[in-house]
């Protein structure tokens, strides 16, 4: 902030003692949304949405839902103008989970929504219901001070991101004017790192082409579509990749094999196979670079074991690698932020991609945590530990002041 050093430590005070005020009611919905199974795909949507919407209307905050390409609902977006002009900034967290698959596994219920040694338990309390209760308590907060803020907060709570569809970003993209949006905060959790850049993605569907026939046949078979799957899987793990460059991208290129699928029981030799490939994009291996790789590898696999039809390579998803430096917008403000109310969080390039790739393809910069810490993301007795809650709600508090600033 431009303020002097009393207004920014009345601010700093305001912002804790806001954050300490709002504790209980943000672990009361956080609680009452991990009660409700919401996995991405899965779980009908809802029932989580309600809460939400229920939520902003007993606060008197206008909302809208967006909707994705199939007209399901996508997310539920909150936008606070400030009263002088500036740029949309955005905070974003998923009302989705990932899949609970084994409950036996877990020693307390998946939806427990229960606080036990001060760690709130149930699938999706630290991805990321925690931060979506925070963000909408931040609403209020903001809300309160707009006009003494420029620019528009926009709070984006996303129902369909652990599929890997991004719909409640898309659907952002196409309801607000991509070029206006100064950058996003995602709330994921972790209070030692803000992700400040991902690796890059390149997926594709490898269609793989053979002659159907019997399998008891006494002649052998012309071309098994199954086996040519297999061999193309091993060339492919074999491919060499480029080495990072020197001071470039912080994490090498990666291409692994996710699926093989082929088949339809004993008795048939199969005409199609699928192989699904995801490649970790790099400065040095972009999507072109990527594309031209694995068609060399299936060029090679149709000569030396040619089928009835040429590999198609059908791609699916494409997404650029991005990062940031620790003094751009709004990672600058964050970790100072952050370090205003007691933690040090490193600046970090993660290896997973995530929604900061797609709106990189927008020019959007953003930050991908920090949050509280936790355990079992993903897996097994997920839970989030409460105790820093105030600091972190506070900190991003003040950094959605700082990039909000009339004079930034």
């Amino acid at each position: 902030m431009t303020s002097s050093a009393p207004a920014a430590s009345t601010t700093i005070t305001h912002a804790l003692r806001q954050a300490e005020a709002d504790a209980v009611s943000v672990t009361a919905l956080a609680q009452e949304l991990v009660r409700i199974p919401s996995c991405g795909g899965i779980d009908d949507p809802e029932p989580v949405l309600a809460v939400i919407e229920t939520w902003f209307n007993q606060h008197g905050l206008p909302h809208r839902r967006l909707y994705a390409d199939d007209k399901t609902p996508a997310a539920i977006v909150i936008e606070i103008s400030g009263a002088h002009p500036g740029p949309a900034w955005v905070l974003d967290a998923c009302l989705d989970t990932a899949p609970i698959d084994d409950e036996a596994t877990w020693s307390f219920p998946p939806i427990a929504g229960d606080i036990v040694d001060n760690q709130l338990r149930g699938r999706g309390a630290a991805d990321s219901k925690i931060a979506a209760a925070m963000f909408c308590h931040l609403a209020v907060a903001i809300s309160r001070q707009s006009r003494d803020l420029a620019g528009t907060l926009v709070v984006l709570l996303d129902v369909d991101e652990h599929t890997g569809n991004f719909s409640g970003a898309k659907a952002l993209l196409h309801a607000i004017d991509p070029s206006t949006i100064g950058g996003a905060m995602i709330g994921y959790p972790g209070a030692d790192e803000v992700i400040i850049g991902g690796r890059g993605v390149y997926r594709a569907l490898l269609h793989v082409y053979g002659l159907a026939g019997h399998s008891g046949s006494s002649k052998p078979a012309a071309a098994n579509a199954a086996t040519r799957a297999a061999r193309l899987a091993a060339r492919l793990e074999d491919l060499p990749l480029p080495s990072p460059a020197a001071g470039g991208f912080p994490l090498p290129a990666k291409l692994t094999v996710t699926e093989i699928h082929s088949g339809a029981g004993f008795t048939v030799v199969p005409d199609h196979a699928v192989v699904s490939i995801d490649v970790r994009l790099t400065d040095t291996l972009d999507d072109t670079a990527a594309h031209e790789l694995i068609s060399t590898a299936v060029a090679q696999l149709d000569t030396d074991y040619p089928g009835p039809r040429p590999t198609e390579i059908e791609c699916v998803q494409s997404w650029p690698p991005y990062r940031l430096s620790a003094e751009d917008q709004p990672a600058a403000a964050l970790i100072q932020a952050a370090a205003t109310v007691g933690f040090s969080p490193r600046p970090k390039v993660a290896g997973p991609s995530n929604i900061g790739n797609l709106l990189a393809l927008h020019s959007i910069a953003t930050t991908a945590g920090f949050g509280l810490p936790y355990t079992g993301l993903h897996g097994t007795d997920e839970q989030v530990d409460l105790t820093t809650l105030p600091a972190v709600q506070a900190a991003y508090h003040l950094a959605t002041l700082t990039l909000m600033h009339p004079e930034r």
